[in-house]
C-alpha cells in the first residue's frame, strides 16, 4: 500500500536524520575542542577541551530526545495500526 511505502520512508529517513545530527554533535565538539572561535574584532572566544565536552554532551542529550521523539511517533502508528488489525481479526471471526 502507498501509506505503509510512506511510513517505512519515514521510518528511514528518521534513521538517517538521527545519524546526521550524531555526527554534526560530534564535528561541533571536535571543532570547539580544536579550535575554539575569533569574533569579528579579533578577539579569540573560548573553545579547549571543557567546552568540547560540554558540546558533546548537551548535543548527545538533545539528539536523544529528538530521534526519541521521532521514534516514539513511529511507535505510536504502529501499535494503532497492530491494534486495528487484531480487532478486526477478532470482530472477523
Amino acid at each position: 500500500m502507498m501509506r505503509d511505502f510512506f511510513i517505512n520512508s519515514l521510518e528511514k529517513l528518521v534513521g538517517v536524520i538521527v545519524v546526521l545530527l550524531s555526527l554534526g554533535v560530534l564535528i561541533a565538539a571536535i571543532g570547539a575542542t580544536i579550535g575554539g572561535s575569533t569574533t569579528m574584532g579579533g578577539q579569540h572566544m573560548g573553545g579547549g577541551p571543557l567546552a568540547g565536552l560540554l558540546i558533546l554532551v548537551i548535543g548527545a542529550i538533545y539528539v536523544l530526545f529528538v530521534g526519541g521523539f521521532m521514534y516514539l511517533g513511529l511507535g505510536i502508528y504502529q501499535n494503532t495500526k497492530r491494534t486495528a488489525e487484531a480487532l478486526e481479526k477478532q470482530l472477523g471471526r
